[in-house]
């Protein structure tokens, strides 16, 4: 049965409490479909004073990393750096189970130096005019560069990723001076070498639609972007999702397509929550 208590646990702003809505959500099924898996115990939760169901979101991404494995494959034969982080000290999407999958899945992590993710890196440092290009993937816990331009680390710890902002949308997040933003102005890469104050990062994408890391550019003086610039980056990524697939085929790697990925969840059909 499902853990419940009379009393909220103390609030962790690394892993708040969320509503059954919010983990149907999460979960991408209908709220019903989560009220039973409570009541069945698969997500553990608690009883407010008044009577409603809260229970952690890190408890809510494990079980949809556990209901996301593909058919022989569990999560616990991943490693941890292919698994949510419980207190991430970075921002993830609703996703991050499905995405970390996902990167595993495509065989690039760790993988020597190749010579067609070069090129790209090369034309995007020289589109932009910026000291710095990389293909950055992300795991859990580091942001590890298959290919770089003008970089001299081959990664960093997740929680000091600019990319780590721009996976959570769709298209290029644009930072003209890193300093000036909330976000970044105390990130030791911003703070230290290499002095980050431009950055623009474009989401890559696998071929089930789940985004692996980014193409991105930065310096160390603040700029913005032109249109041709902008459109020749978001080219530039996309020459380097074909690729990405290219190397799954060649490796023989599998994937789930976008229409299939999710056939171990029933589809949504909320209705409202208590």
């Amino acid at each position: 049965m499902a853990t419940l208590t009379d009393r909220i646990p103390n609030e962790s702003p690394d892993d708040p409490t969320v509503t059954t809505r919010d983990a149907a959500e999460l979960l991408g099924v209908s709220v019903s479909t989560a009220q039973k898996w409570i009541e069945g115990g698969a997500l553990p939760s608690w009883k407010t004073p008044g009577g409603h169901r809260r229970m952690r979101r890190s408890a809510v991404l494990a079980l949809l990393e556990e209901r996301m494995a593909p058919p022989g494959e569990s999560p616990a034969t991943l490693p941890d750096e292919l698994r949510p982080a419980r207190h991430p000290d970075y921002p993830v999407h609703a996703d991050e189970a499905r995405r970390l999958r996902s990167l595993a899945r495509s065989g690039l992590l760790d993988t020597p130096p190749d010579a067609a993710f070069d090129r790209i890196t090369w034309l995007a440092s020289r589109l932009v005019g910026a000291p710095t290009a990389a293909i950055a993937l992300l795991t859990s816990r580091r942001q590890w560069f298959k290919s770089r331009q003008g970089l001299d680390v081959e990664e960093t710890p997740r929680g000091w990723a600019i990319c780590s902002h721009a996976v959570l949308g769709n298209g290029l997040l644009l930072v003209e001076d890193a300093r000036r933003d909330e976000r970044f102005r105390s990130n030791p890469l911003v703070l230290g070498a290499p002095h980050i104050r431009f950055y623009a990062g474009q989401p890559l994408r696998g071929p089930d639609g789940q985004v692996l890391g980014t193409l991105c550019v930065f310096g160390n003086e603040p700029r913005g972007l032109s249109i041709i610039q902008a459109d020749g980056l978001r080219a530039l990524a996309a020459l380097a999702e074909d690729e990405i697939r290219l190397h799954m085929i060649e490796q023989g790697r599998r994937w789930q397509s976008p229409s299939t990925s999710s056939d171990t969840l029933p589809p949504p059909n909320d209705t409202p929550p208590d």
